[in-house]
């Protein structure tokens, strides 16, 4: 989790064009909404600054020369200005929604999508809050950029512009003297930036350090709960809870500065106003109409200006999220597809190791040379001690890793040579860690696959003896699971997962410890079912308890990533090995539970 706060912690330029333009490149399919929103833009901050012009032809044309009927018609161009601009500004906000929850829809579609398609060695690597924290958090940092915040920085920019525009249009000289306090403005401005960047980066840190720990601990209650450490993590979460709120404080502390310095400027620019402009109006050379607009064009001008300083910490946020998600989307750790896929529509199920040779980390073998062959149809155990690559062999063949050297071959096929959907269509694996998704047990054994029927469905939970205990819910296959099968046992979640795997009608099924968490009763169960169900598959057996695999047409031994040994259950026993040892320590192990 530490990585995750430093690249929480490290950020980017405010405003890096090259982001801005890959950014970008998601609103292209809604250039039209773009154009609209631009458009709308124009016309809205048009309007605003365009009462104070109507306001000085009312004071100056009209009310000077008593014209009470040109004077409705100001009033009533003034009333219908607000109104069209209430008009304009809805579909304004509208379309620029609209477009901004495309955007991210689209982009949030396409980071799972991405996820999806990578290679476990990513996840081996990866806190699972990263990539939850790019498709959540950061994506939502770009909505809000692209549903108000860049949009409003346009009309903040173009309300400025319209003003410039009319105050020269009306007094040129009084529009000098009102941008006299602009270097000051833009000092303050370029000093504040430069302070909120900084806060803004410990508020991040300190915000990842707090999601980080609350994540950990909760995740590991029941250790706090049962070693009676909640008082000392209560102040270890207090420490680091005061350092986000200081980082916060601090943050606060230059808004509240810079936004009374604002207020100052905005102050001082209509004590200018009314200097000059005032004297100027004495000396006939002003009419008052005119000052009257500079006032109210003072303050709209300070009105955006506040706003843009509120859109620099979104846009912060929105460059340094795109940076974290293109750096996601940027990640190319695939297992590579052939060029041209072999087609495996029928399997016959023979496999073959030759050589093979894997690590997870370069050079540092898990399987060294490993040869073997399954026959078709053939049931083949695989033992050994804990991190002797028994599973490593299970995530090769499934191609969750690819080998470094040697090849496995299912019906003759090397295996980087067909499709990775192909290969896999044709493998169940029944893990010993069962994972259920929220839903229903219907979709828990079916994933969603359209193909696969209810009676199928049904067929593969009463084979494995799912169905009895399913059949006596209240929603039978209906029941809702919760999150991670919580409210199941740890026996039934197995079952399910075993269901899942039956469904699919594998050829080749794999069982990885997968009855190493179920009582005596359910284990009978599932290997009278096991006995029908693998004739005409080939199937592979990781267990510990070696009674359980003793009926096995072949058992492989590994040990330390090595092939030691390969025959039945009693050419084993035979051979006096590793085997052998394994066995009788079990034993043993039997004898003693028997004794006591």
């Amino acid at each position: 989790m530490a990585d995750d706060n430093k690249d929480d912690e490290i950020l980017g330029k405010a405003y890096d064009s090259k982001l801005m333009r890959r950014l970008l490149k998601y609103a292209k399919p809604y250039k039209k909404y773009v154009v609209l929103a631009i458009l709308l833009n124009i016309m809205v901050a048009a309007l605003g600054p365009l009462r104070p012009l109507l306001t000085e032809i009312a004071v100056d044309k009209y009310i000077a020369n008593k014209d009470y009927n040109g004077l409705l018609y100001i009033c009533l161009a003034l009333l219908g200005s607000l109104i069209f601009q209430a008009f304009v500004q809805y579909f304004l906000t509208y379309y620029t929604e609209f477009m901004g929850q495309k955007i991210v829809y689209d982009l949030r579609v396409q980071l799972f999508s991405h996820i999806q398609k990578l290679a476990l060695r990513y996840f081996d690597k990866t806190p699972v809050g990263r990539p939850v924290t790019r498709v959540t958090n950061d994506v939502d940092s770009l909505s809000e950029m692209f549903s108000s915040g860049i949009v409003q920085v346009f009309s903040d920019i173009f309300v400025i512009v319209w003003i410039f525009i009319f105050m020269f249009t009306m007094a040129w000289d009084l529009s000098l003297v009102v941008l006299s306090v602009m270097p000051v403005l833009i000092y303050a401005t370029f000093l504040f930036r430069k302070k909120v960047r900084e806060a803004y980066r410990d508020v991040r840190y300190h915000l990842a350090r707090l999601n980080s720990y609350m994540e950990e601990h909760i995740t590991g209650m029941n250790v706090i709960q049962i070693f009676s450490r909640e008082k000392d993590e209560s102040k270890k979460f207090s420490g680091i809870n005061r350092d986000h709120k200081d980082a916060n404080i601090r943050s606060i502390f230059y808004y509240a500065v810079f936004y009374p310095i604002v207020d100052l400027l905005s102050a001082v620019t209509v004590g200018l106003i009314i200097w000059y402009g005032g004297g100027e109006v004495i000396q006939t050379t002003l009419k008052v109409g005119v000052l009257i607009a500079f006032f109210q064009y003072s303050e709209m001008f300070w009105r955006p200006v506040r706003d843009l300083s509120e859109k620099y910490n979104i846009l912060q946020a929105a460059m340094a999220s795109s940076e974290r998600i293109f750096k996601l989307l940027d990640n190319d750790t695939f297992i590579t597809e052939p060029e041209k896929p072999v087609d495996l529509s029928k399997v016959k199920g023979a496999i073959d190791f030759n050589n093979v040779w894997f690590a997870y980390n370069p050079g540092e073998y898990v399987l060294k040379n490993v040869s073997f062959s399954i026959n078709p149809g053939e049931t083949v155990a695989i033992v050994g001690h804990t991190g002797a690559g028994k599973t490593s062999l299970i995530n090769i063949l499934t191609r969750f890793y690819d080998i470094e050297k040697g090849n496995i071959n299912i019906d003759g096929i090397d295996i980087r040579n067909v499709a990775k959907e192909d290969l896999r269509k044709h493998i169940s694996i029944v893990l010993q860690d069962v994972f259920l998704f929220s839903g229903t047990i219907k979709s828990n054994i079916s994933l969603g696959n359209s193909q696969i029927s209810d009676e199928q469905i049904m067929e593969a939970a009463k084979t494995v003896g799912a169905d009895k205990f399913i059949s006596q819910l209240p929603n039978k296959y209906d029941e809702e699971v919760k999150e991670k099968g919580s409210t199941l046992s740890v026996g039934q979640r197995q079952l399910i997962s075993f269901a899942r795997a039956l469904a699919y009608n594998p050829q080749i099924l794999i069982l990885d410890e997968a009855t190493s968490s179920i009582d005596t009763e359910t284990e009978e169960l599932i290997q009278n079912a096991i006995e029908k169900l693998l004739i005409g598959r080939t199937s592979i057996v990781i267990a510990h308890r070696l009674s359980t695999i003793q009926n096995a047409d072949k058992i492989l031994v590994m040990h330390k990533g090595e092939l030691k040994e390969s025959g039945t259950h009693q050419e084993l026993l035979a051979k006096r090995g590793i085997y052998y040892k394994l066995y009788q320590l079990q034993y043993k192990d039997q004898e003693v539970v028997k004794s006591n």
